[in-house]
């Protein structure tokens, strides 16, 4: 089975077993509802602090974060799995686990897209945020790749904790405080000071949040070195995420089955039995 279909499947399954918990009532009432009033708090604040541009910049910032925090949501990904009794299933593909795993939570960023878009095209006119045409078309792929970047990172770190699930909601939790706190969310990055400064340029969120902004700026000059940089962050953690993969199996996974051919039967699949719960 090419490495192709193995990834449309898998984002089939994962986003039909989304769609089993949401109906498109029930999202909008619940999780957009919920997503839209935080973008609109925040950008309160800056009405209160009787600034335009900084209800703008805050309205902006909280907007796009919500593609960055719904795609680290990636880090439960092997979690839910193992509570729904899928994870040896998935780990007997014959494709990489990463492939698998990835593939299967990727219904995340497509969310986390229709979500922070979904807020700053209703959120923006209510606080009068100009949205010039047709520049602002270029908001919908730079959110697909902020979305994209932050869901590398959140598959990397699962990676990293799969044998420590009881630290899953503290380290979610914790991305989405430094993502809101040190990625220019809701303070610019040059107040910060150069250390942390520093810190951010490796983190995913940055230079897509710049990218997005300079388009509403009409800066589009510093769109494509921004989107290449955040490019380039998304996939330090997929290369780290597939090196340690192929060095480290899955919890139950004989280290001769991570990628040894012997293991492949005719049909082109491992052996479940090589798989314990």
């Amino acid at each position: 089975m090419s490495a192709l279909r193995i990834m449309r499947y898998s984002f089939l399954s994962g986003a039909t077993d989304y769609l089993a918990i949401y109906t498109w009532r029930s999202w909008l009432g619940g999780w957009y509802l919920r997503v839209l009033s935080q973008v609109i708090f925040f950008a309160l604040i800056g009405k209160l602090l009787r600034a335009e541009e900084q209800t703008w910049f805050l309205l902006v910032g909280n907007a796009v974060m919500l593609a960055a925090m719904e795609s680290i949501f990636a880090l439960n990904l092997v979690s839910w799995e193992r509570d729904s009794g899928t994870l040896q299933l998935l780990a007997a593909s014959p494709s990489s686990p990463v492939v698998v795993f990835a593939s299967r939570g990727s219904y995340l960023i497509v969310d986390g897209l229709v979500s922070s878009l979904g807020a700053l095209f209703v959120a923006g006119p209510l606080f009068h945020l100009p949205l010039p045409w047709p520049r602002i078309l270029l908001v919908v792929p730079l959110t697909l790749l902020v979305g994209a970047s932050a869901y590398c990172f959140g598959t990397f770190l699962a990676g990293l904790l799969i044998r420590s699930r009881g630290l899953n909601n503290l380290v979610v939790n914790v991305g989405i405080v430094v993502f809101m706190t040190l990625c220019g969310v809701n303070l610019p990055l040059a107040a910060y000071p150069r250390p942390v400064a520093f810190v951010t340029q490796f983190l995913p969120l940055t230079h897509g949040l710049v990218a997005i902004r300079s388009v509403l700026a009409g800066d589009l000059g510093a769109v494509l070195p921004q989107a290449g940089l955040e490019a380039t962050v998304g996939l330090g953690p997929t290369v780290c995420s597939t090196r340690r993969c192929a060095r480290a199996p899955l919890p139950g996974r004989p280290p001769s089955d991570v990628d040894g051919p012997g293991q492949i039967g005719a049909d082109g699949y491992r052996s479940v039995t090589a798989v314990t719960a």
